[in-house]
């Protein structure tokens, strides 16, 4: 790239920003807690001189924003690309902040049997996966609070389900009568293995995470379950749900993680479970889509 390139990956709690070099690695890094939800109204250009004044101080520079700051509580509501799409179509849908330096990248929309679903921020990790690996079809997930798993066929987005595991996991770890057969959640549980693994293959074996639940509660009333361990089997629960409703086949290529350390760690041991095959990308997966975005439209000049 030509250009100097500011990557901005703006969620709803957390803002994080990168320099991106040619290659789409990040050469810096900064991240502060202002998510879209802290930034009042007309104030997205402020909060994001506060992080990195200094480098949008260059006129020249291209600015790229994915994530929930193209929503419609975010600084610009940038329409949804509908799939299947890929970098062309994506470049194509950006929504220009300030034409020619400041753009929003588009989230993506698809629908099953006629009902919607929709994602902002993880199409563009989803891209850099597939510049990291050199992919142009692939199976990936993207755990999360809403988990998205997405189908890429030669190098498009062709179709994404959503599922409400995190949400799901934390309500019943927190709000639910499941909580009070638990230990004290802490900034994160640690992950008993074996109790995870239980709640992975009851899930498969059950069919019915509204039954599966419960078991919560009555393995802990009959000692076959701590307190320490009820988390990481709870948590098995709903990923083994989440699995076993794809219905996936060992004998499909490896599905592609892209998360945390700690999630990528669980969905790697549910899938070992499964014998399903598995890769995994970190956050750098955002910056590198970011920066094939910018490729895309430096070549398109």
């Amino acid at each position: 790239m030509s250009r100097m390139l500011i990557g901005v990956d703006w969620g709803t709690s957390s803002l994080r920003v990168a320099r991106i070099d040619r290659p789409g690695d990040a050469s810096e890094e900064r991240a502060v807690p202002n998510g879209i939800l802290s930034v009042p109204p007309g104030g997205f250009p402020a909060a994001l001189a506060d992080v990195c004044g200094d480098w949008l101080r260059n006129r020249d520079a291209l600015v790229l924003v994915c994530g929930m700051a193209g929503s419609q509580q975010g600084w610009v509501e940038a329409p949804y690309c509908a799939c299947p799409a890929g970098f062309a179509d994506v470049a194509a849908h950006l929504k220009w902040v300030e034409p020619g330096r400041i753009a929003i990248v588009p989230g993506m929309r698809c629908e099953h049997d006629g009902m919607p679903d929709v994602m902002r921020g993880e199409e563009t990790q989803v891209f850099g996966a597939l510049s990291l690996l050199a992919m142009s079809d692939a199976t990936l997930v993207l755990p999360g609070t809403h988990s998205k798993w997405v189908q890429v066929s030669d190098g498009r987005i062709e179709r994404f389900s959503t599922f409400m595991t995190g949400e799901f996991f934390a309500l019943l770890r927190r709000h639910s009568i499941l909580a009070r057969t638990m230990a004290v959640e802490t900034a994160e549980d640690a992950l008993d293995e074996h109790a995870f693994s239980d709640g992975v293959h009851y899930a498969m074996h059950t069919g019915n995470l509204l039954a599966a639940a419960f078991s919560t509660r009555t393995r802990s009333l009959f000692g076959q379950l701590d307190a320490g361990a009820a988390p990481s089997y709870l948590s098995g629960l709903v990923i083994g749900e989440e699995l076993r409703s794809l219905q996936l086949s060992p004998n499909a290529g490896p599905v592609v993680i892209i998360a945390n350390e700690a999630l990528t760690h669980r969905y790697e041991v549910a899938l070992s479970l499964l014998d399903v095959r598995s890769r995994s990308i970190g956050s750098e997966a955002t910056w590198r889509g970011l920066g094939a975005i910018a490729r895309h439209l430096e070549n398109a000049q």
